[in-house]
C-alpha cells in the first residue's frame, strides 16, 4: 500500500449508507474487474456488458484502461511501477463506485497478481475477478490495435506478453475463455453471474407503455 503524504485527515461519515443505495437500485455495488492480455476481449466484452446491465435497471459503469490513461493516469508510463500505480488508483476509484451502489466494470490488462490483489482489498467483498481468457497466439492474430506488431519489432517497450510478463489469475470468481465464446455468450454468461450473486435489479418499464 502506498504511504499516505497527507496527515490531518478526517473521514466523513455518509448519511446515505451503501445498503440504503443498494436498497434503492435493487442490486449491490460491485466491482467486475477484468483482465486478460491485450486484444482478449476485455473492453469489448465490458461495453456490450454495460450496456446489456443498464437496460435491465442496472447502475453500471466501465472503467476501461484507455480511457482511464487520457485523464487519472496520464502521467504514468508501463514500467512496473506505473503500472502499479495505475492499479492502486483505478482499485480506489472501483471500490468507490461500488461502495455508492453501482456496478463498476473496470477493464484493465492489470497483469501482476499482487497488483489485482491490492484493487481486490480496496474493494473487499464487493470484489470479483473476471478472467478475460485468451491465449496470446490468438491475441496476437486478432491484433486489433497494431500493437503487437509494434512489440515485435522492439517499437514498444514493456509490452506484456512479448517483454513483459502476464500473470493469469489462480482463482477468478468467472473465466470468459474469448478464443472459444463469441461476446453473446459471454455476456450471458457475466448476466447470470451477476443476478445470481448482486441480485436482478428492477426491469424498466417498455417506452410508450
Amino acid at each position: 500500500m502506498a504511504e499516505r503524504k497527507s496527515k490531518n485527515i478526517t473521514l466523513v461519515e455518509h448519511r446515505v449508507t451503501t445498503d440504503d443505495r443498494e436498497t434503492r437500485n435493487r442490486h449491490k455495488g460491485a466491482v467486475l474487474w477484468f483482465t486478460g492480455l491485450s486484444g482478449a476481449g476485455k473492453s469489448t466484452l465490458a461495453i456490450a456488458l454495460e450496456e446489456a446491465l443498464f437496460k435491465r435497471g442496472f447502475q453500471v459503469y466501465v472503467l476501461d484502461g484507455d480511457n482511464v490513461r487520457t485523464g487519472l493516469a496520464s502521467d504514468l508510463g508501463f514500467s512496473h511501477e506505473d503500472r502499479t500505480e495505475n492499479i492502486r488508483r483505478v482499485g480506489e476509484v472501483a471500490a468507490l463506485f461500488a461502495h455508492a451502489g453501482v456496478i463498476c466494470i473496470s477493464a484493465f490488462i492489470s497483469p501482476y497478481r499482487e497488483d489485482r490483489a491490492i484493487a481486490r482489498r480496496a474493494a473487499g467483498s464487493k470484489f470479483h475477478e473476471v478472467y478475460v481468457a485468451a491465449d496470446l497466439a490468438t491475441c496476437e492474430q486478432r491484433d486489433p490495435k497494431g500493437l503487437y506488431r509494434k512489440a515485435r519489432a522492439g517499437e514498444i517497450k514493456d509490452f506484456t506478453g512479448i517483454s513483459a510478463p502476464y500473470e493469469a489469475p489462480e482463482n477468478p470468481e468467472i473465466v470468459v475463455d474469448t478464443s472459444k465464446e463469441t461476446v453473446e455468450s459471454g455476456v450471458a454468461a457475466l448476466i447470470k453471474f451477476v443476478v445470481a450473486h448482486l441480485g436482478s435489479a428492477q426491469v424498466p418499464e417498455a417506452r410508450g407503455s
